[in-house]
């Protein structure tokens, strides 16, 4: 029987990975880190984790990763993360989302992992339905590549639970921020904003900025990933406040927390993307006794913080 106390973090220097690493180290937990780097940074590492540098994709690589470390539990955090990128490629999309976990299933079957854990998507994967806030028994609506890529890890789960026993568990998160997220990519509206309003530079908000959001914050979901663990959960769970905030009001508040007093622009909204979304956690607060701790306010100062005090330099 694999060891489970041997976890292996795909993704594991990138924004929301590391934290989870973090959560795991602390935990007194053995683990290891599968990232390619391409978005993920050395600076997000943990020490005392080992570092496994591998793509996903390069089935050869993982299984060396995989023969190395011997993990009884995998944490897949690892994957294209950016809705308007996926509407641009889906085919880049899919084949580092879908082909990505699939490699990473067959190696976890060749080697007898126990429980994988993925980090899902619940910003997405509702679309944008009428009763909110969605919960896990509503049906899902990927309205972008990026959601479908989701919804088809989540169905290859269930068949690997059938054909090997694999137990999972799908995190689907809302939209998450903190420190450690880039500003430079095209997913991540707080650590964009925060970015270009502490350089003087007016934020871009596509659409009308009424489109509301769940903004949970990175440590409550590496809590949930350290939750999720401790209890055994199994199934899909979602991970987010039930709240509902506009990108006009994160920016607003971004722009007094940063001093900043210019104009901020407007173009037009980005394909794929859902109006509004907000997550209901009822499921994991009872299972685990898991809820989001951190205020909207306290989060975006810390980001704030972050940022003015030299983070996310490249």
């Amino acid at each position: 029987m694999a060891d489970q106390s041997r976890v292996l973090v795909t993704g594991g220097a990138g924004f929301i990975g590391s934290h989870v690493v973090d959560g795991l180290v602390e935990l007194g937990l053995q683990v290891g880190v599968l990232d390619s780097l391409v978005t993920g940074s050395k600076a997000n590492l943990n020490p005392k984790a080992k570092f496994f540098l591998a793509d996903l994709t390069d089935a050869d690589a993982v299984g060396r990763v995989f023969a190395a470390f011997k993990p009884g539990m995998v944490n897949h955090h690892a994957a294209q993360i950016s809705v308007a990128s996926s509407v641009v490629d889906p085919i880049a999309d899919a084949q580092a989302n879908v082909m990505g976990s699939l490699t990473l299933l067959e190696a976890c079957r060749a080697n007898d992992v126990e429980h994988l854990i993925f980090a899902s998507t619940g910003g997405a994967l509702y679309g944008d339905p009428a009763k909110q806030p969605a919960n896990e028994q509503m049906p899902l609506d990927p309205q972008s590549p990026y959601a479908a890529s989701k919804a088809a890890v989540e169905a290859y789960l269930g068949a690997y639970k059938a054909m090997s026993g694999l137990k999972w568990t799908a995190l689907r998160y809302a939209n998450v921020y903190g420190p450690r997220q880039s500003p430079d990519g095209e997913a991540g509206v707080v650590a964009i904003f925060t970015k270009k309003m502490l350089a003087g530079s007016a934020p871009v908000i596509f659409g009308s900025g009424e489109q509301q959001r769940d903004f949970v914050y990175v440590s409550d979901v590496a809590a949930a990933n350290v939750a999720a663990i401790e209890k055994g959960l199994e199934g899909a769970y979602n991970v987010g406040t039930g709240v509902a905030t506009s990108v006009n009001d994160i920016a607003q508040g971004l722009a007094s927390l940063c001093g900043y007093t210019h104009e901020i622009e407007h173009v037009a909204e980005r394909a794929g993307e859902v109006f509004r979304i907000t997550l209901d956690a009822t499921l994991i607060a009872r299972d685990t006794g898991w809820q989001s701790e951190t205020p909207l306010e306290v989060g975006l100062n810390a980001v704030v913080d972050y940022f003015r005090a030299g983070g996310g330099a490249q």
